[in-house]
């Protein structure tokens, strides 16, 4: 009973090769030449079809598990161990979790291919617009992608909160820090944060949040900041423009959820503390490519930060020396610096400490706050007693020209001529 044979095409080739060598076309050379094998390996094929048949050309263990392949016991143990504590984790990262804290080694498409088979994982596939890639900057420092990650982070454990993200754009490496909100207090902190660390950039790309830009087109505080480090603002039209930091914002929210879980960390403390203790560092070393790129961030030695990061604000000097601050009174103390005439604008500066400090072409002046307004410092002017002359000679005048108005109008009532 004639059966069904299947046959890949490297065994349909052998066959058809086979068969010219069998008509005596070609010499066992080139066949073997044709096949890209040896003449020995050529005679031995040439054989097993010999005796064979079609069947003898079909690689036997056609159906059956590879001889390299990993024992069943292996398969059951990595599922279960999947089930029971990784049940949310993809392969790639569940591959690392084995690794790290099972000793077991497996690649990632192995782990993918046995998880679609238990029906514990599904392909990923992802229709989105097509767009055109930018290509990476040349540097690292040339500019830094800037973006907050609101997500319930702590998985209920604490409140949502947001995660502020900075990608160099050449080479992916990240730096996060954990705060409230986006809100201009900790974007700058985390700005003054990278400073410190890496330097001062080239530029950096945002979206148009408030906390960058205002609708009246006057720069906010973080801007100031910027443009008194020479660092340049981009703005982002779109989120698919700064894709690489949203990008980088999905694996967070993948990986650096489940760092957190795996620390039960349910706090904003807490959760910057793993990211210096361990994530950022790990991360970075398996993602960042940092290689062959020269660096170009400006040292910020000798930088007063501190100074830069802070709230503006501008008031005008009043006769006592004195400037208002909302409902407080600041007074200007004579000091090594220079006082500013009355009239003049100066500039208060809140530090991200809380701290007040008042400037004056760029010198600080010593003030001492208070809640009322101070004493004024100016003399006031004397008053007359009533028996000055000035006084009393106002007071008979004053009297005179009374007795004079009343003379007039009686005069007018008679029909007299008034003068």
């Amino acid at each position: 009973m004639a059966h069904s044979l299947t046959m890949s095409k490297k065994e349909r080739d052998r066959l058809s090769t086979l068969e010219r060598f069998k008509a005596q076309e070609i010499s066992v050379e080139d066949a073997a030449a044709i096949l890209g094998i040896s003449p020995r390996q050529f005679y031995r094929i040439a054989k097993r079809f010999t005796a064979d048949g079609d069947e003898g050309l079909v690689h036997r263990l056609r159906g059956r598990s590879s001889n390299r392949g990993y024992a069943p016991s292996v398969k059951e143990q990595v599922i279960a161990i999947y089930r029971e504590r990784y049940s949310d984790y993809g392969p790639t990262l569940f591959s690392e979790m084995l690794s790290e804290h099972h000793q077991i080694t497996l690649s990632v498409e192995t782990l993918r291919q046995w998880l679609l088979e238990a029906g514990l994982w599904q392909k990923q596939i992802r229709h989105r617009r097509h767009r055109r890639r930018r290509p990476r900057r040349a540097a690292i420092g040339e500019m830094v992608q800037f973006d907050g990650s609101t997500h319930d982070w702590f998985e209920g454990r604490g409140p949502a909160c947001t995660a502020i993200v900075l990608v160099d754009d050449a080479s992916s490496r990240v730096f996060i820090r954990f705060a409230v909100s986006e809100n201009s207090e900790d974007c700058m902190r985390t700005m003054m944060l990278y400073v410190e660390r890496y330097g001062i950039p080239r530029a950096i790309y945002s979206d148009g949040g408030s906390v960058f830009y205002s609708d009246s087109g006057t720069p906010t505080d973080f801007a100031l900041a910027m443009q008194e480090l020479g660092i340049e603002m981009i703005r982002a039209r779109s989120p698919q423009a700064k894709g690489r930091v949203e990008r980088s914002n999905r694996t967070h929210q993948d990986r650096l959820i489940k760092a957190l879980r795996r620390a039960a960390v349910s706090s904003i403390d807490e959760a910057n503390a793993l990211l210096e203790a361990s994530y950022l560092q790990e991360h970075n070393a398996r993602f960042a490519k940092l290689d062959q790129l020269t660096d170009i961030h400006r040292s910020a030695e000798g930088v007063e930060l501190d100074r830069i990061f802070s709230w503006r604000r501008h008031r005008i000097v009043s006769n006592d020396w004195t400037v208002r601050l909302e409902s407080k009174y600041l007074q200007i103390v004579p000091s090594s610096a220079p006082m500013p005439p009355s009239g003049t604008r100066v500039e208060l500066r809140r530090f991200l400490d809380g701290s007040l400090h008042v400037y004056w072409k760029r010198d600080e002046l010593v003030v001492t706050p208070f809640e009322q307004k101070p004493a004024s410092r100016i003399k006031p002017q004397p008053i007359p007693k009533p028996e000055h002359p000035w006084k009393r000679q106002s007071t008979l005048g004053s009297k005179q020209r009374s007795v004079t108005a009343r003379q007039r109008a009686r005069n007018r009532h008679r029909g007299a001529d008034p003068n």
